[in-house]
């Protein structure tokens, strides 16, 4: 399954399943196959979203990169929730600005 994001402030965002839903449900909406962020929404939305970045970036080093720790070649591995978030927040900016909804849909 694909999530695509549209709204008129933007270009459409288009994420994977696992990662629609998980950005859904942190800024409060049940993943579903069609769906609206209405402007008065967008707010809290963000800062959920902030909220759930600013939470992640604080997660613990796994214990077997623990002693390697000092080792500068390690490093965290993966996308991190920042990183998968960045476009959803962006695209709530700019339809906050000009006061358009974003549709999503699968």
């Amino acid at each position: 399954m694909i999530y695509r994001f549209i709204s008129k402030a933007a270009g459409d965002l288009i994420v994977t399943g696992p990662v629609g839903d998980q950005m859904l449900r942190i800024i409060g909406k049940e993943p579903a196959v069609a769906g609206i962020l209405n402007v008065t929404a967008m707010p809290a939305a963000l800062q959920a979203l902030a909220e759930a970045v600013a939470h992640d970036d604080g997660y613990q080093i796994p214990a077997v990169l623990a002693a390697a720790e000092s080792d500068t070649s390690v490093r965290k591995s993966g996308v991190s929730l920042r990183q998968r978030t960045w476009p959803l927040q962006e695209m709530i900016r700019r339809a906050q600005d000009e006061e358009e909804p974003i549709v999503w849909s699968v």
